[in-house]
């Protein structure tokens, strides 16, 4: 699983250091990262753009499976 922010990455370099994490775990996560730009921190998504997406999906209309009248 890939970094997400700088600051996990110096999260996990530390506990990399306190011994609780193995040097084979950092050096995956590393890796599956590679060279993006990480942002400094990543927040939580709002309550509100939550519930906007949610409506969006709510309100498609589901497609028909068969063809159209002009097939038949």
């Amino acid at each position: 699983m890939p970094f997400k922010s700088k600051a996990q990455r110096r999260k996990f370099a530390e506990l990399l250091v306190a011994g609780k994490i193995s040097n084979e775990t950092f050096e995956e996560w590393n890796r599956e990262t590679g060279r993006k730009k990480l942002p400094e921190r990543v927040r939580k998504k709002s309550r509100k753009a939550v519930r906007s997406k949610a409506r969006k999906r709510s309100t498609r209309k589901p497609r028909s499976l068969g063809g159209s009248r002009r097939d038949r």
